[in-house]
């Protein structure tokens, strides 16, 4: 059984926050099962408030207070998939913190990693999505704590953790800061990103390419203020994990049309499209696809082009991607 009936496309998702995809509703529960005040973090209709990134970030990290437990991480990685399966995504990669599983520890994270890795598996035979990791250091945490993060990368790297991220405050430090967990990270065989271009403008997307020596980039809109920078994004094949409703809904651009990501096609930039942290954003992989089409007037065909050079882009490994091809021909025959 598979949810693609619920949708007219197979889609493929490269940029999502596990915990950021957590339904409001879920971690109300959480609270109350384990009966911890997260304060304030959600307004009269139940949904997550917030006033800016930065606010947001505040209230994330408030949500994750309840995620105590590799079991919690088991139902969150459930819940999350399911929402994701019912919006036709048959194959995601999701940002995965060992901040928030087991503190940066090695032995506690892979007993994290093993639960969120079960879910996972019973998902796909449920659900028929795919789950891949990649571990990320939260920026705004420093250096030291991202090395650490990036340990616990290096020693779970394998066919199911297939990557290095950071995401968090772009504007805290620098990301040659963290030239050294990237290169642990990229020894270890794992294949790497960066959230830039977001809030960091771009320049920080030109240190995320030159500094970290990413091959995508998380987000990566901004560069468009730049079109050396954009004619160089294209030229070396880097890829824009682009989350248009979450650019929206932060404030970054007033709508979907006044978003840059038909320009930055158009002008050659390898794009895929993402929900960031859905929940927090009202939005589905249905719904960007929506909001698309409405604002640029992709079609069907588009959208099963997109799809295949997102998968293209994954992480994942080449059996992976060879089946999960087969599955998108199938979908979009």
């Amino acid at each position: 059984m598979t949810y693609l009936s619920a949708t007219n496309s197979a889609k493929i998702e490269l940029h999502l926050h596990l915990e950021g995809g957590a339904p409001p509703a879920f971690i109300r529960g959480l609270a109350q099962e384990k009966q911890v005040d997260i304060g304030g973090i959600f307004d009269t209709h139940g949904n997550y408030k917030y006033t800016d990134f930065w606010d947001f970030l505040r209230v994330y990290e408030a949500a994750t207070q309840v995620l105590q437990t590799p079991q919690d991480f088991h139902r969150l990685t459930l819940a999350v998939l399911e929402e994701s399966a019912k919006s036709g995504v048959i194959y995601t990669e999701a940002f995965l913190s060992p901040d928030f599983c087991g503190g940066r520890d090695v032995g506690a994270w892979r007993e994290y990693l093993h639960a969120i890795r079960e879910a996972a598996d019973i998902a796909e035979k449920i659900m028929g999505i795919t789950l891949r990791g990649i571990v990320t250091p939260i920026r705004h945490f420093g250096p030291d704590k991202a090395r650490e993060t990036a340990i616990c990368a290096a020693e779970t790297a394998g066919d199911w953790i297939v990557g290095l991220g950071i995401g968090g405050d772009e504007k805290s430090g620098h990301l040659s800061d963290f030239a050294w967990s990237f290169d642990c990270a990229r020894e270890a065989g794992l294949r790497l990103t960066a959230h830039a271009g977001e809030w960091g403008g771009p320049d920080s997307v030109r240190s995320a390419i030159q500094d970290l020596k990413v091959e995508r980039i998380g987000h990566g809109v901004r560069a468009i203020e730049d079109l050396a920078l954009v004619d160089e994004i294209a030229e070396k094949g880097v890829v824009l994990e682009v989350c248009p409703g979450s650019n929206v809904a932060l404030g970054l651009y007033p709508s979907i049309r006044k978003h840059p990501i038909n320009e930055l096609y158009k002008r050659g930039v390898r794009i895929t499209v993402s929900t960031d942290d859905p929940p927090f954003f009202h939005t589905t992989m249905q719904k960007e696809y929506a909001a698309l089409h409405d604002a640029f007037d992709w079609d069907e065909a588009f959208f099963d082009q997109l799809a295949k050079a997102s998968l293209d882009a994954a992480f994942c490994d080449a059996d992976t991607k060879a089946r999960l091809h087969k599955t998108l021909e199938q979908a979009h025959a």
